[in-house]
């Protein structure tokens, strides 16, 4: 089967929620590639930024949706992982202090400068200058919104890439969980790991007990989302067992696949990544989260998608 992505010439604007006193979400529609969602919290002496955005563009109506909120300057900005649409606006962040995993670091520095060809569709990403965290954690870190707490910390292994943090508001119930979930979306494990993420969720992010999450991409949502997305990853490593078995290569596996209500999400072409990601963990012989070679899953994802770039609308 070849799924394409649906055309979505105009998206809705971003919008901020206030899903807690003092605490915001800055949701971008669709949600699809390179469009995520941010979120801050404001204090008396200045805002907590979880994540920038992908483009110039898109970091500037960020910060200016923040102004609208408070006259208090960005003093530290977190980043939940590596992936350019969480961290390219990074160096627009004028005077904050970035923080982040040791491992988001290196990755943002391993991945290099923004480009879309050949896999996705142009996108006008502006002059991006990468910025990496320069203070840096192993474990965990907390951070102080005046009396509110913010605990942010690695998940301890890989999931949807092998430096994802959380930034969790015990006193309030609030997640920001980064690309740990995505509402509406296709999760994306190619630099991660399923089963990985499987444990992460089940032994890491549910036990928090979060009311409310601000997922990475899409609407807030409550807490079914953590078993929604692990629905989809036991259905991808049911899918790469199968194709396995049957001597398929993981673009075989896809096209012959039934995605049933998965098709429905956004970007389905990243079941082929996954199945690449899931297939190396049912080979066994190597560490959760190992490299694998990016472009040939996305090679591959491109190939399902008819041949066609993947449509990317940042």
């Amino acid at each position: 089967m070849s799924t394409v992505h649906h055309d979505v010439p105009h998206l809705p604007p971003p919008r901020t929620e206030e899903v807690s006193d003092g605490v915001f979400a800055y949701i971008q529609p669709d949600g699809s590639w390179w469009i995520n969602n941010t979120g801050f919290l404001v204090g008396r002496r200045g805002v907590i930024s979880v994540d920038a955005c992908s483009t110039v563009r898109r970091t500037r109506a960020y910060l200016e949706a923040v102004a609208a909120v408070t006259p208090q300057p960005v003093r530290t900005l977190v980043n939940t992982h590596h992936h350019g649409d969480h961290t390219f606006g990074n160096h627009l962040f004028s005077g904050a202090t970035i923080v982040g995993h040791e491992g988001t670091r290196a990755g943002i520095l391993d991945w290099g400068e923004p480009k879309a060809a050949p896999f996705w569709t142009e996108v006008d990403w502006g002059d991006v200058v990468l910025e990496p965290p320069f203070l840096t954690y192993q474990e965990s870190v907390t951070l102080w919104s005046d009396e509110l707490r913010a605990e942010v910390f690695h998940v301890g292994g890989p999931a949807h890439t092998t430096n994802d943090s959380v930034v969790w508001l015990p006193e309030r119930g609030v997640l920001f969980s980064g690309d740990l979930l995505f509402n509406g979306g296709t999760p994306f494990l190619v630099q991660g790991s399923v089963a990985g993420a499987i444990r992460v969720l089940e032994e890491v992010v549910k036990p928090l007990g979060a009311t409310t999450i601000v997922p990475g991409h899409g609407g807030v949502i409550g807490p079914e989302l953590i078993d929604e997305t692990l629905g989809y990853l036991r259905f991808v490593q049911a899918a790469a067992r199968d194709g396995v078995a049957a001597g398929l290569t993981p673009l075989e596996t896809a096209r012959a696949l039934d995605l049933g209500g998965y098709g429905e999400l956004l970007d389905p072409e990243r079941i082929v990544g996954n199945l690449h990601r899931a297939y190396a963990e049912v080979a066994g012989g190597a560490p959760l989260g190992h490299r694998l070679h990016v472009p040939t899953a996305l090679a591959d994802m491109v190939a399902f998608n008819g041949g066609r770039p993947l449509s990317c609308y940042a």
